[in-house]
């Protein structure tokens, strides 16, 4: 998740909110180093802060992420979340509404340190018929132009967790494109779990089993929502009435749930998708999830043809991001086609 936080043509408001949420961080966040050597830093922490700086040091020798300042500090926000943010879509439509900005261009929703500024905007947009979807973010990526902490917000995760999110949100500092959520976000997540895999392998081998376990109910399930978005795209752009498009997207989405219940009757412990599917599911749900994934897929088969390494997988992500989006797309969408 990237923060879009610096931008000279937005409303002073928001400029503002941004500007005191981001000097809250900066200015919450101490050196790692310095929690361990308080003896007033509560042991549990202590210990996740160790497992940090041991994720951190794997994540530039292993991985050939970005060796800098970022997630070698901690911040205790004292919230349960760093932002909140807004994704939105026409009621018939899977085109993401958009929010521009002269750095980092435009990008298919909106961040907020201020819950209720978030709140606020996804009622405003559904008044004017969007379907919407807000909700709190535990992590976010200011591109290296702030050493990005870690978090109070995250610290508590599972160990795979935690390096996953970490990998993550390193990625972004190692491509990004302006104008594309979906390629950022999709190539984040690919090096979050080809991360974790990675690391699981070279200090605790015996989770890997679990991962993997975990790993195949994420796939199938998303899987399972990325097929409700096709089937929803193909509805969109028929001929049909309104009225009509309207009747099968509630289908469509009624599917989709109990497609998921079938999916938890082989995977009954796993929850972590629960939440997502008690909500009452609209575009905008849709739109979030396929940023974060419908190109994993490309992604993943560009990272095999790198032969798992992931300093060639980054030289040729780097010289994807080069190309146009329509033949970035078509390198993505049609596994085996090396850019």
């Amino acid at each position: 998740m990237l923060l879009l936080f610096v931008s000279g043509c937005q409303s002073l408001g928001y400029y503002a909110q941004s500007a005191r949420g981001q000097w809250q961080m900066v200015h919450s966040a101490r050196p790692i180093d310095q929690w361990l050597a308080d003896d007033s830093t509560p042991d549990e922490l202590r210990i996740r802060l160790e497992l940090v700086r041991q994720i951190r040091e794997f994540a530039s020798i292993q991985l050939h992420l970005p060796d800098n300042n970022s997630y070698t500090l901690y911040a205790d926000l004292e919230r349960a979340y760093a932002v909140w943010t807004v994704f939105a879509a026409p009621e018939l439509s899977l085109n993401a509404y958009l929010w521009c900005y002269p750095v980092v261009g435009c990008q298919a929703y909106r961040g907020y340190f201020d819950k209720q500024a978030a709140l606020d905007l996804a009622a405003g947009l559904k008044v004017r018929g969007f379907d919407t979807v807000t909700g709190g973010v535990k992590a976010y990526s200011t591109l290296g132009w702030f050493d990005d902490p870690v978090l109070n917000t995250f610290i508590e995760y599972s160990d795979t967790d935690l390096a996953g999110l970490i990998f993550h949100e390193l990625a972004h500092q190692v491509v990004y494109i302006k104008d594309d959520t979906v390629f950022n976000e999709s190539f984040a997540t690919l090096v979050e779990n080809r991360g974790v895999e990675a690391w699981l392998a070279d200090t605790a081998p015996a989770g890997l089993e679990a991962f993997e376990q975990s790993r195949q109910y994420d796939e199938q399930v998303i899987s399972l929502i990325l097929n409700a978005k096709s089937a929803l795209e193909s509805l969109y752009q028929s001929g049909l009435s309104e009225q009509e498009k309207r009747a099968q997207k509630a289908r469509v989405f009624a599917g989709l749930k109990q497609g998921y219940q079938a999916i938890k009757q082989a995977y009954p412990e796993n929850t972590s998708w629960d939440r997502w599917f008690s909500r009452e599911l609209n575009n905008a749900h849709l739109i979030a999830v396929g940023a974060y994934f419908d190109q994993v897929r490309g992604f993943n088969v560009l990272f095999e043809r790198s032969g798992s390494d992931f300093e060639i997988f980054f030289g040729k992500v780097k010289q994807l991001a080069r190309l146009d989006k329509d033949e970035r797309d078509e390198v993505l969408l049609i596994p085996g086609i090396d850019p």
